[in-house]
């Protein structure tokens, strides 16, 4: 099983993006609006509570509450560079 680094912050965007810093240093950018179709993370369409998001204490993914939660796989699979997201201004803006 390959590992990946860690969770170390993350900080919600406008537009449901959110900015993960890894404990390798590496920054990638994640877009939640495709989890919004599915029942499981319909919460996340509430804008205080996509905003409650935070680090899992051991840096394993990312948590809102005890049952929507994200793994570190999941956000740097499907995470992309800031680099990436620099040259698409379609993903930030």
């Amino acid at each position: 099983m390959k590992k990946y680094p860690k969770v170390r912050s993350v900080k919600p965007f406008e537009r449901k993006k959110l900015f993960v810093t890894f404990s390798s240093g590496t920054k990638k950018i994640y877009d939640c609006i495709p989890l919004l179709n599915e029942e499981v993370f319909s919460s996340l369409k509430d804008d205080a509570f996509f905003k409650n998001v935070h680090p899992d204490k051991h840096g394993y993914g990312i948590i809102w509450n005890d049952q929507i939660d994200l793994s570190e796989t999941e956000l740097w699979v499907n995470g992309i560079t800031t680099e990436q997201a620099a040259r698409s201004d379609s993903f930030i803006s």
